[in-house]
């Protein structure tokens, strides 16, 4: 890879280098994502809770109130029996503010609104005063008369015991409508005994009117900053009255806040230990790009050489090669610096007299005008080549070994020969194309047969480990595990099948089986990618002539295809749908993505054999996909989704239209 210069002379920092940055970068995002979204599970929670709290809290008062209601409305009907007593209404008045202590008074009124007695007893109505529309509980008076049931009068000011509202109770005598019984209701003391005191102490409770005017409150805390609030109409005694409950302002999560800037403080001292190691690098490398220059230079000096360089010890032990005598017999340097005789590039059928002339070598006793000797390639290809040796003295001036010059004389030798190897050499590499064909076809044909036989068996060893681990366990499994070795060698069996064109063997095939079975495998491969399979069967089945295993490959790489295209699109929108329905004579199944879709410039190459637009694709699946859908006498094309995505489509024969 070419590295271009930056001003002082170093090589510029490979992006990779930038990932460790990046991925801190990124793990505080993701910390502040976090924090949001438990800040919004906090406030949801919260606000889930107040509802609660306050319905619960409504519904102890309408109970009390509803209680009211009826021991009203039993003392009305004891008054109405006992013509109206003093002594029973004084008794049992007392009774029922003490038991009730929401009630502050209980008044007796004739069928005209005139005060006839009350429980505690006052000094009567004002001076002047005459029942009428300007008292705050004749509406509701009227209502109790006229109606004959208990009615309730609006909110209103009270000059003893603040805001109250009435409830008011016809009392009968033989049918005939004789008085009206009315319980005076202290808001503040509705609240203050039927709101308990956990809730008071984590909201503030109140009582409006219709207005919003506050009527009473559970405390008188003013809310400097108020939460949350929420509520809830009172019924009884309606009017328009409605309970609401705020929350006090919370405390903030100290414990959380603390731990989030502490994480902070480490990314942001990471990053700066990054910067400062990326400093040290690069001065480091500033020291080794002299070093490395010089090298270079001397490298390329060697490597430019097309004369083979092979060193030796006093032992005939290999310490040196250069790369034109590596590219002449066909190993890498690493493969033979350190070997002893005899050597990988030795002809096994010449190996006695080769040895002979290494020792005649050690000697010192080497032609000083070279000699021949036939070696051997790493593909088993002989070749001639021309040897000089000469010895290798080192700074000190010591004898440490032999330096040979190898010159490939092959050609001059084997000219003869050469249309001839041509011709093998053709053969072999034609034999080599249709090995990797078959390669290709089985490793894409049983990628998923053998992932799921890997899953399983992951499974089982992890189940071996568990404490709680029975033998009965592992049956499912194991069993679905030979399942799908079996289904490997089917696949392998068909795929055999086609390299030697030999027909599978087709029978009664049901699409909406195969769909079920490749979908199947693809479910987890696709929740891992975030993506929704949705599968629309506008059929109750369809029936075709083939090969399940085939068509239910097909299924497979079409749907993994969409899948692996949606794995970069936000997660709502990662939606596979497959379609089945028919058309006339013939089955169709519809596989559609919501992914980038396809160029125009690249459809036409789409099912084309090693096409691919994939960085490690093999190009070989639409075009396997393709064939077998063929051999089905169905076809199989491809259109672009009006939405956006791609839409694969392929039909087959019904067998009763066959």
């Amino acid at each position: 890879m070419t590295k271009t210069a930056v001003p002082n002379g170093l090589p510029s920092r490979p992006a990779f280098q930038a990932m460790p940055a990046v991925a801190m970068v990124l793990v505080v995002m993701l910390l502040g994502v976090l924090l949001w979204l438990l800040h919004r599970s906090d406030v949801e929670e919260e606000r889930l809770t107040l509802i609660k709290d306050i319905l619960w809290v409504e519904q102890n008062i309408h109970f009390h109130l509803t209680s009211d209601e009826e021991k009203l409305a039993q003392l009305a009907a004891d008054l109405g029996r006992r013509s109206l007593s003093l002594e029973l209404f004084e008794n049992a008045g007392h009774a029922l503010i003490a038991n009730n202590p929401e009630i502050q008074r209980l008044t007796l009124r004739g069928d005209d609104g005139v005060l006839s007695v009350a429980v505690p007893p006052v000094q009567g109505e004002p001076s002047g005063f005459v029942p009428g529309e300007q008292a705050p509980w004749w509406p509701a008076f009227q209502l109790a008369r006229s109606t004959g049931r208990v009615s309730w009068s609006q909110a209103y000011a009270n000059a003893n015991n603040g805001m109250v509202f009435e409830a008011m109770v016809p009392v009968y005598q033989d049918h005939d409508l004789v008085a009206v019984l009315s319980a005076e209701i202290s808001v503040d003391s509705m609240l203050t005994h039927h709101v308990p005191w956990w809730v008071a102490e984590k909201y503030k409770i109140e009582v409006i009117d219709q207005g919003g005017t506050v009527l009473g409150a559970k405390t008188g805390v003013q809310l400097t900053e108020p939460g949350a609030s929420h509520q809830v109409r009172l019924e009884p005694p309606g009017q328009g009255l409605s309970v609401v409950a705020t929350i006090y302002a919370s405390e903030g999560k100290l414990v959380r806040n603390v731990l989030a800037a502490a994480i902070f403080i480490l990314a942001l001292l990471a990053l700066s230990s990054l910067g400062l190691v990326r400093r040290h690098l690069r001065r480091r490398l500033a020291a080794e790009l002299a070093l490395s220059q010089e090298h270079a230079f001397r490298k390329a000096m060697e490597d430019s050489l097309t004369v083979g360089m092979r060193a030796r010890d006093l032992d005939g032990r290999v310490t040196y090669v250069n790369p034109a005598f590596c590219h002449m017999v066909g190993w890498q340097a690493d493969e033979l610096v350190g070997r002893v005789p005899p050597m990988p590039y030795w002809v096994p059928e010449l190996l006695e007299d080769t040895l002979r002339m290494h020792h005649k070598v050690l000697a010192g006793n080497a032609p000083r005008d070279g000699f021949e000797i036939q070696f051997r390639r790493q593909n088993g290809e002989t070749f001639w080549a021309l040897v000089y040796e000469a010895p290798l003295i080192d700074a000190q001036g010591q004898h440490t070994g032999w330096m040979a010059s190898v010159v490939d004389i092959t050609e001059r030798k084997a000219a003869e020969e050469m249309a001839h190897q041509q011709q093998e050499k053709l053969q072999r590499t034609s034999r080599l194309i249709t090995m990797g064909e078959m390669a290709s076809t089985l490793a894409h044909e049983l990628n998923q047969p053998l992932s799921a036989i890997a899953s399983y068996a992951t499974g089982c060893l992890n189940r071996l480990g568990a404490d709680n681990f029975t033998p009965e366990e592992l049956r499912p499994p194991l069993s679905k595990l030979v399942t799908q070795a079996q289904r490997a060698g089917q696949i392998i069996r068909r795929v055999h099948d086609f390299v030697r064109k030999s027909e599978p063997r087709l029978q009664v095939c049901s699409l909406r089986q195969v769909l079920a079975d490749a979908l199947s495998f693809v479910d987890p491969d696709a929740r891992k990618h975030g993506v929704a399979v949705v599968l629309d069967k506008q059929v109750s089945e369809a029936l075709v002539d083939g090969d399940h295993v085939m068509l239910e490959q097909v299924v497979l790489n079409l749907t993994r295809n969409g899948v692996e295209a949606m794995s970069g699109l936000p997660p709502r929108s990662r939606r596979l749908e497959v379609t089945l329905s028919a058309e006339g004579d013939s089955a169709r199944v519809t596989i559609r993505d919501h992914g980038p879709g396809i160029a125009p410039e690249v459809r036409e190459n789409l099912f084309q054999p090693f096409f691919t637009t994939k960085a490690e694709g093999m190009g070989m699946g639409l075009n396997i996909c393709r064939s077998i859908i063929e051999f089905h006498r169905g076809r199989l094309w491809f259109e672009p989704h009006p939405d956006g995505g791609s839409v694969f489509i392929f039909s087959l024969p019904l067998r009763s239209a066959a």
